[in-house]
């Protein structure tokens, strides 16, 4: 509690409070000043709240701030009970109530601030069911609700922009260092434009430029287009593969199984399909719906402490007994007509038990073997990806190890080649360098006469002129092949699939069939389904209007009991206050002065005279000392002028001391010397 409390007077002493509180002026004071103290930290917090409580009830007082303690969610220690005292000491101001909450609001004032600038955007109006049905307000609520959508993604987006770290002044600076980088670039082009312009021809060689780079996006885009139609035969390849596992496995059905066998099959899982959508599904939703709903009135009770759990478990045992005892009068009031049906039950019971066990092994099982299915299409597609085959037989693989043994002596005789060539290919590299150093001296020479003639750099633009066209040509051959290759690749696509469309065309023919006694069943199913959707639909609103009006009673009697506390603890105070003013009023009218003398007003009439007394003889008091001032003051001063004269005396009778003392010596010292 210590603790508590000098943590409040730390966070109070400064800013934006500045109270200059220390721990013996908080912890005296009254429940006015706390609960005013109180009002200015929820005030800082939401500024509506900055009031002064002596100009408005205390009973609006109370109410303002419980509503603004229920949204900020402040949770009050203990059981219900505990809830009414906490109310009530918040009406009188107690410290005990006091301290806690703003020990709790000091601790998370930011994180509140925002909390009460949501709520006044947040907290929805609640609109009567009956008032919903017009259509003008329903309307006005539904654009309420989008609007409060809307804050809350602006808000969010608000908050995540915060957190990101841009601000305005990093974004002008990256502004304005891309403006100087682009004023920089735009000088380096000037620059470059009045070099080229001394160049001859530098506007053909500019547009051979510029036609290069045409000609390399336009190269990329073909690559790209080419990379795109190898993903999509890629992909088709797969499609072809997952339609011949199909395929053959359509053939191994067909040849195993007759079309009775089929039909046994759809009908098989048409019944579980059934079984699952009338019987299990629906028992399933149920519970959900049961616990959902347990788990939402669990939530909506207070918190539970130690009693309330003692309490409960002892009621559940009370329970307990109460069946046992039941169960034994059942015993006695035994009959075999009931025992007959009882077995029955069970047995009923344990099939219908038995049943969903199978079911749910059933629906695992399937999920498994989708599972699985998937697995293996994605260890496929993996393995396709990395260019690997399926498992080899024996023979496969010793044609692979053969293979493998050929490849073998291939690669050693490759690389004694690759040895001869890497050696020619550092004379090669050597020659190379020569002939560059030669070429460079003759460059050298060249630029000599060009400037001698005025003819500087006619070369090295001829050159350009050349290598630009090479180039030139170089792309247009591989456009031409990518082309070509193109072209074949979609022709050998359009055969296969043409192929397997007509190797696909018998199985297709038996599959309408299928489909459509598929249909017919859909069709049934269909059928069967809308009257027990209307039915569901039907017991849900029917429920939804039911847990409405019951959550609407709930609240109305959670608000009427509230109203019911605050006015308990209101008539409580004004009783106690009541009773005080009888107390007061009977001991002044008593005609026994010791009673008379108990009385408040006495009691302060008492010490109004001793005060007045008290003040009567200081008064006296200050009045001589005044009169004796003068007299004392010159008395004082006699004093201290006879202390000086004795201080005086006294340092005169010192020296004559010390003089005598030492004439003495110096006699002594005379009389040693003549008897010497």
């Amino acid at each position: 509690m210590g603790d508590q409390i000098q943590f409040i007077v730390e966070k109070l002493n400064q800013e934006p409070f500045r109270k200059n509180h220390n721990l013996i002026s908080f912890d005296s004071l009254e429940s006015l000043q706390l609960l005013q103290l109180l009002s200015d930290v929820l005030g800082e917090i939401d500024p509506k709240h900055a009031v002064d409580i002596r100009e408005e009830l205390p009973e609006q007082t109370a109410k303002r701030m419980l509503n603004l303690l229920g949204i900020l969610k402040y949770k009050p220690p203990g059981t219900v009970s505990d809830l009414s005292a906490f109310r009530q000491g918040l009406v009188t101001g107690s410290k005990a109530v006091i301290h806690p909450v703003l020990h709790w609001l000091l601790q998370r004032t930011n994180e509140l601030r925002t909390r009460a600038y949501l709520a006044r955007f947040l907290v929805k109006l609640e609109v009567p069911a009956e008032f919903l049905q017009d259509d003008t307000v329903a309307d006005f609520n539904k654009q309420y609700e989008e609007l409060m959508e809307a804050f809350k993604n602006l808000h969010k987006e608000h908050e995540q922009l915060k957190i990101s770290g841009l601000s305005t002044a990093e974004i002008r600076r990256d502004i304005s260092a891309m403006e100087e980088e682009k004023d920089q670039l735009a000088k380096r082009v000037e620059r470059l434009k009045k070099r080229v312009e001394t160049v001859q021809n530098h506007q053909r060689m500019l547009e051979i430029a510029r036609q290069l780079l045409s000609e390399k996006e336009r190269e990329e885009s073909l690559a790209q287009q080419k990379q795109e139609q190898k993903s999509q035969l890629f992909h088709t390849e797969q499609r072809l593969q997952r339609a011949q596992v199909q395929l053959k496995e359509m053939q191994h059905v067909v040849a195993d199984s007759k079309s009775e066998s089929l039909m046994k099959k759809l009908e098989e899982e048409i019944n579980f399909n059934s079984y699952l959508v009338t019987a299990k599904i629906p028992s399933e939703m149920e519970s959900k719906k049961t616990s959902a709903y347990y788990l939402e009135k669990v939530v909506a009770e207070p918190a539970m402490t130690p009693a309330d759990l003692s309490a409960l478990e002892s009621e559940l045992v009370e329970v307990n007994a109460e069946m046992n005892q039941l169960i034994e009068k059942r015993m006695i009031t035994y009959e075999p007509a009931d025992s007959k049906l009882s077995m029955y039950r069970q047995q009923a019971s344990i099939i219908s038990q038995k049943k969903e066990a199978k079911a749910e092994e059933l629906q695992a099982a399937k999920e498994e073997m989708s599972r699985l299915e998937r697995q293996r299409e994605q260890k496929g597609s993996e393995a396709h990806e990395l260019e690997g085959s399926e498992v080899l037989t024996e023979d496969e693989f010793k044609q692979y190890v053969n293979k493998l043994r050929s490849k073998n002596t291939f690669y050693k005789k490759k690389r004694q080649e690759m040895a001869e060539l890497t050696a020619e290919y550092g004379i090669l590299q050597r020659t190379e360098e020569l002939l560059r150093q030669r070429h460079e001296a003759l460059q050298q020479q060249l630029q000599a006469i060009e400037e001698k003639k005025g003819i500087s750099g006619y070369s090295y633009t001829q050159e350009e002129l050349e290598r630009v066209s090479a180039v030139k040509s170089e792309m247009d051959e591989v456009k031409g092949q990518t082309l070509d290759n193109m072209s074949e690749m979609v022709k050998k696509l359009n055969a296969m699939v043409t192929e397997k469309k007509a190797s696909l065309a018998p199985v297709i023919k038996e599959l309408r069939q299928l489909r459509q006694n598929c249909q017919e069943l859909t069709q049934e199913r269909d059928e069967k389904k809308i009257p027990y959707d209307s039915c569901v639909a039907r017991l849900e609103t029917n429920c939804s209007a039911l847990e409405q009006e019951v959550k609407g009673f709930l609240e109305e009697c959670t608000q009427e009991e509230s109203n019911h506390r605050y006015i308990n603890c209101m008539k409580r105070n004004l009783d106690i206050q009541l009773q005080r003013a009888r107390e007061e009023m009977k001991a002044y009218m008593s005609p026994d002065p010791q009673e008379r003398r108990r009385a408040v007003r006495e009691q302060y009439t008492r010490i109004i005279l001793e005060q007045e007394n008290l003040g009567k003889k200081l008064r006296e008091k200050q009045k001589v000392v005044r009169e004796s001032h003068g007299s004392n003051m010159k008395q004082m001063k006699m004093w201290q002028d006879f202390q000086k004269l004795m201080e005086c005396k006294r340092d005169c009778f010192l020296k004559q001391q010390n003089q005598a003392a030492i004439g003495q010596i110096i006699q002594e010292g005379g009389k040693d010397r003549l008897v010497l």
